[in-house]
């Protein structure tokens, strides 16, 4: 059975404009991203529906949005921000389109040399030690392995190359053709004024599993992706300046 023999694939493509037809409303959203937003969308008002909360039923408000964007290929937001993304195509070189997914810039100051956070962060299976979303980084040369959790448990996994690499400077990858998730980043390593040690500056630009409707998921589940990086840098300040990571774990909460 193909897409558009499905009820949804049906619905989907009614929102096409034939051939020297005028169509009700402009469709201005991809095929991929339709998809994208019906099932994200239908996960989103089940989960909501079922949590029974004020939340929840922000949750199933969003989800319903999000199939309604999906059936008919139109996004208000992005028709005020002047974005079509519905003759969108993905380029054969870059690991994520030119304005699309999500961009992620955090920054830190680490009162450590260049040269030794920029050793540990080069050996990319020291990661998952900061950052709490990587499961494992396998490294082979200058190609690695990564499996991650990502949103409402989905456990997602891609293979990587680095592009750029100058030492105590500068480190930059990207995901490799065929990989569940398409991202792409660097991290600098610029000295802080005043002898203050590094600062550490991560730029990060990814297609979450769903697209940008993955994204928008996990904000609304507690799993803002810019709060999980600037939580990971803070654990790679705390590891880098005092050799561990603070934690809680085993301790009396105080609680009577």
């Amino acid at each position: 059975m193909t897409a558009s023999t499905t009820p949804i694939g049906q619905r989907l493509a009614q929102g096409r404009a034939a051939p020297g037809t005028t169509p009700r409303q402009s469709v201005n959203v991809n095929e991929v991203e339709r998809w994208a937003s019906v099932i994200g969308g239908g996960l989103l008002a089940v989960t909501g529906l079922t949590r029974r909360s004020g939340l929840g039923l922000l949750m199933a408000a969003a989800g319903g949005s999000l199939m309604y964007r999906g059936l008919t290929g139109h996004c208000y937001a992005y028709e005020s921000l002047g974005i079509n993304t519905s003759s969108e195509h993905h380029s054969p070189v870059a690991s994520v389109a030119a304005g699309a997914g999500v961009k992620l810039n955090e920054a830190v100051t680490i009162n450590r040399p260049a040269a030794d956070i920029y050793r540990f962060w080069r050996n990319f299976s020291n990661l998952p030690r900061v950052m709490r979303h990587l499961e494992s980084v396998r490294v082979e040369g200058d190609r690695s392995h990564w499996v991650a959790h990502g949103p409402m448990g989905h456990r997602v996994e891609w293979d990587a190359e680095i592009i750029n690499d100058r030492p105590n400077e500068l480190i930059a990858w990207r995901s490799l053709e065929g990989s569940e998730v398409g991202t792409a980043g660097s991290v600098h390593f610029r000295p802080a004024p005043g002898g203050r040690g590094t600062e550490v500056h991560v730029s990060l630009k990814y297609d979450p599993p769903l697209g940008k409707v993955g994204s928008w998921a996990a904000w609304l589940l507690g799993e803002e992706p810019s709060l999980q990086i600037r939580e990971d840098l803070l654990r790679l300040k705390q590891l880098m300046e005092a050799g561990e990571i603070a934690t809680t774990a085993g301790q009396p909460s105080g609680r009577r």
